[in-house]
């Protein structure tokens, strides 16, 4: 008996019909902005077809040719081997895909402006078809500094970004200005560290920027910037003061700003109308030094948002908010102490909170035991520790032991009446956790309206957002203020 086995698979057969085409996984490929000269990071194109038969690519080009900023490798392949930025002979199978990978890097343009530059990748199909992806980026020029140290005065320029890799210092008797407007970005491991002076002179409209330098995304909906840890932070060293900061949008480092061990006998900083926000470790820290901070956000931080070891610091309408969201293992929103541990006494000669909001995921979010001498098994080995502390017209998310040592230094406080699992961030306008936006702005609803000391408020008649915050009479703890939606300009 014999058998015939007919094989009918028409894996291996191909159409030059014109009304199949390929499919593509995005209808653009773009890039985040860029910095001139820096590569950009890899982005993917998937090539489908998802007819019933094959599809022969015959050429696959640049429409810029050898002239484009753009790097393509499809399925292995890496166009830029060519003269002619271009790669032939490729089969797409039935129900199959090819994947393409795409960098660029953008010469530098010798200008102050962003520009865009366009390219499209063409796929010449075997029946004649031609389809077209665009490719998209905008790139900017930037200045480029290198273990930088600074000897003499400088004043840095606003007109591009400046890049910072290894570190930039500025050395002992020297001031750096850095101009509303100015941003520093920082690369991996690269901070500033401060022997001398630094003044940020930041508005409202141009604020100084200082972040990490990537600018892609994790996720298509998670940029690098709003992640923290991508650079180190300001140190301001034992020898560093009238350090004058206004405007400055600080985040995504490993700290905020760290006030290295002083004296109480000079200013070191001054912070006004700014943000540290999103930070792998304190936000603003400081050992034995005269601090003042006013109109500020201090925000989400792995460790304190603020961490005091005795000194002399004073905070006026500021909203100090610990809602880190990548450990639970976060610190305090306020953390005050005069022991630095059981053997180093600090004296606390002042620490002022008026008219502030602290808060945070915790029910308590304040250290307050750090501050009972009996808590560090005192016994007067130092006469008479000075203890001086205060919250005013506080919105608080803590709970005041029932000692007269606390009792008699929290006065017309509010506390937060909320209780439970993410009780307390329902305070605010918007708090999105996955996209890792924030907003301090209270809600209407909230305890914190009007609960402030105008007589402390006139000194700071707007808010961190040049809002009003003394025209109705009666201002919100905070940095921020409720505005009624009508009443937005």
């Amino acid at each position: 008996m014999s058998f015939w086995f007919i094989a009918c698979d028409d894996y291996d057969s191909f159409t030059t019909d014109r009304s199949i085409t390929l499919s593509f996984s995005r209808d653009t490929i773009a890039f985040d902005t860029l910095l001139t000269t820096v590569p950009s990071s890899t982005q993917t194109l998937t090539v489908f077809n998802h007819a019933d038969e094959g599809l022969r690519i015959t050429d696959v080009f640049l429409e810029g040719g050898a002239a484009s900023p753009f790097r393509i490798n499809i399925d292995g392949q890496d166009m830029s081997r060519s003269a002619a930025n271009h790669v032939t002979d490729f089969e797409v199978r039935r129900r199959d895909s090819i994947l393409v990978r795409a960098e660029v890097t953008l010469p530098a343009f010798e200008s102050d402006e962003p520009q865009e530059i366009k390219d499209a990748l063409v796929f010449c199909l075997e029946s004649g078809v031609q389809q077209r992806v665009p490719l998209t980026v905008v790139g900017r020029d930037a200045f480029f500094l290198r273990a930088c140290t600074l000897l003499n005065d400088t004043t840095f320029s606003a007109r591009r970004p400046i890049v910072i890799y290894d570190s930039l210092v500025v050395a002992p008797d020297v001031t750096l200005t850095l101009p509303a407007g100015t941003q520093l970005l920082f690369h991996d491991q690269a901070g500033l560290t401060v022997h001398g002076r630094l003044v940020a002179a930041g508005t409202l409209e141009a604020p100084v920027l200082l972040r990490g330098d990537r600018t892609d995304h994790m996720f298509d909906y998670l940029p690098y910037d709003r992640l923290p840890a991508r650079w180190e932070g300001i140190i301001l060293t034992a020898e560093s003061f009238d350090n004058e900061l206004s405007y400055i949008d600080l985040h995504s480092g490993n700290y905020g700003i760290q006030c290295d061990s002083s004296n109480t006998n000079a200013l070191k900083l001054t912070l006004v109308n700014s943000r540290l926000h999103n930070l792998g470790g304190h936000g603003l820290s400081e050992k034995d030094c005269r601090v003042e901070v006013a109109n500020t956000e201090i925000s989400n931080t792995l460790g304190h948002c603020v961490e005091l070891i005795g000194g002399h610091s004073s905070f006026v309408h500021c909203t100090l908010a610990q809602f880190y969201a990548l450990s639970a293992d976060r610190g305090d929103a306020v953390n005050v102490t005069f022991y630095e541990d059981t053997a180093t006494y600090h004296p606390l000669l002042k620490a002022d909170f008026i008219n502030c909001v602290i808060t945070g995921y915790a029910e308590d979010v304040i250290m307050l035991p750090n501050l009972d001498p009996r808590q560090w098994g005192y016994k007067g080995s130092v006469e008479d520790p000075i203890v001086n502390y205060c919250f005013r017209n506080c919105f608080l998310a803590t709970e005041v032991p029932d000692d007269e040592l606390y009792k008699t230094r929290f006065i017309n406080n509010t506390l937060d009446p909320r209780k439970g699992d993410f009780a307390h961030e329902k305070n605010f306008q918007l708090l999105d956790t996955h996209n890792f936006l924030y907003d301090f702005t209270p809600l209407e609803e909230s305890s914190i309206r009007g609960i402030a000391d105008p007589a402390f408020s006139s000194a700071w008649p707007l808010d961190r957002q040049g809002r009003s915050r003394t025209a109705d009479g009666a201002p919100d703890a905070g940095c921020y203020e409720f505005i009624p939606q009508s009443e937005n300009p």
